[in-house]
């Protein structure tokens, strides 16, 4: 994230939600990451970046960039557009060059919102970028009562023990194999949105 936008973001959140970040201690700050996440809210690429100190990239639809002004402002957040049918192969390719470049990569395994905040079983993209990168793999969970985010909810942002790439290192991309990998990553995340402690909590926001 734009330094400038990334502080100015914060600030934002800071006056909007009771805003909690926890495990902030587990990023890793001399390597790329798979930032493996559950996906609460239109919001959650935002929020995902603003702790990140190296830049992070993620997906995003290519509509989105139709409005030239949302288009600039979501670019320096991070985002670079998909087409939609443009094959899920090119997608994991792009992918893989991103890690190789040295940014942070989002993925949102469920592949779409959860409106209950309950984790749903994924999908395997997760599994293949992860083995093909050699990336490793910060799980993350995103908190918040209801299902929409709403004017001072408490907000928590939740980052686990890295899964080192080794541990999820695959001989074959065969789909049992990857199915595996993704249940790893997807129990990961599960646990940090259910509560399972971390040591340490940094608050964003007291009041």
């Amino acid at each position: 994230m734009n330094a400038f936008v990334r502080y100015a973001t914060m600030g934002v959140y800071k006056l909007f939600y009771n805003f909690h970040i926890e495990g902030a201690e587990n990023i890793p700050q001399d390597r790329p990451l798979v930032m493996a996440s559950n996906h609460r809210s239109y919001a959650d690429p935002v929020i995902l970046t603003m702790p990140m100190k190296r830049p992070v990239t993620y997906m995003a639809k290519e509509e989105l960039f139709k409005n030239k002004l949302f288009g600039w402002f979501i670019t320096k957040l991070g985002a670079f557009p998909v087409k939609r049918g443009g094959g899920d192969m090119q997608v994991i390719e792009d992918s893989v060059a991103i890690l190789e470049s040295g940014r942070h990569l989002v993925i949102f395994p469920e592949g779409t919102r959860s409106k209950d905040g309950k984790v749903g079983k994924g999908k395997t993209g997760v599994a293949l970028i992860a083995a093909k990168s050699g990336a490793d793999v910060l799980p993350c969970g995103i908190i918040f009562e209801g299902e929409k985010l709403r004017f001072r909810s408490k907000l928590t942002l939740r980052f686990g023990k890295v899964i080192p790439a080794a541990e999820i290192a695959v001989e074959d991309a065969s789909p049992k194999a990857l199915k595996e990998v993704k249940k790893r990553i997807m129990g990961e995340i599960t646990a940090l949105v259910e509560g399972v402690p971390v040591e340490k909590e940094i608050i964003v926001n007291e009041n």
